[in-house]
Order: structure tokens, then sequence, then C-alpha cells
């Protein structure tokens, strides 16, 4: 009876354990920490100012995009972005926007889940342009 007793403890502690593991572990770089948030402000600073070396892609529609876009953008509709992976580079860091913020947080997703690392979500530009920066 006895043993029987550390042997079912044995086996709860155990449990408990990998348990823990499971549920303490850090996550995967792939998807929890990999998509930054950035305001425009910010975006200014560190990659326009610096000049520090990125790609930026409008997930807009084409006509959207044609309509007013950050200059130096280039277009990859959000509907489109998993079958052109292969037209962003995985050694640079990567920018995306939309209008008001959902899709560029999609495309985020999508490159994260790609195995992406390094992106940033500008957001909307509807933000973008309410805060005074311009568009071509």
């Amino acid at each position: 009876m006895f043993n029987r007793k550390i042997g079912l403890v044995a086996i709860g502690v155990v449990l408990v354990a990998a348990a823990a593991f499971l549920l303490l572990r850090p996550t995967e770089p792939c998807c929890a920490d990999a998509t930054v948030n950035i305001a425009p402000d910010a975006y200014q600073d560190q990659f326009i100012s610096d000049s520090e070396p990125h790609l930026l892609i409008d997930v807009r529609t084409v006509q959207e995009f044609d309509s007013g876009h950050i200059a130096g953008a280039v277009n990859i509709p959000v509907e489109s972005l998993e079958s052109r992976l292969s037209e962003v580079p995985r050694d640079q860091t990567i920018a995306v926007y939309c209008r008001s913020g959902n899709r560029s947080a999609q495309a985020a997703r999508i490159l994260t889940q790609a195995g992406y690392t390094g992106i940033y979500d500008l957001g909307g530009l509807n933000t973008w342009t309410a805060q005074g920066y311009p568009v071509e």
C-alpha cells in the first residue's frame, strides 16, 4: 500500500512538471514577438531619419495604392501576399501598412507564420496622413 502511494505521488509530480514545462516554456520567436507595432513618428525616426534599410509593403489593393502611397513602398496586396512571398526578402526588416490597420495586421501574421522575423506593422495610411506625413 505504501509503495503504491509513492508511485501515485511520483506520477503526479511528473505530470505537474510536464504541464508546467509546456505552459511556461518560451514561445517560438516565429509568432509571439516577431511583429512590432510602430507609430508613424517612430517609423520616421528609425527608418527614414536613420536610413535603416528595410522593405516597406503597402498591402492594400492596386487601386488604393495608385491613389496614394508612402514614398518607397511596394504594393503587394494582402490577398496575394502568400503567393508572392518570393518577392519578400528574408534577410531584411519588413514594414507593412494598409488603410486602417486591419490588413497590415493580417499581413504581419502571414509573414510571421511563414518564418519571417523583424516585421513592423505601421498600421494604417489614415493615421499616417492624419499626422501630416506625405503620400505620393
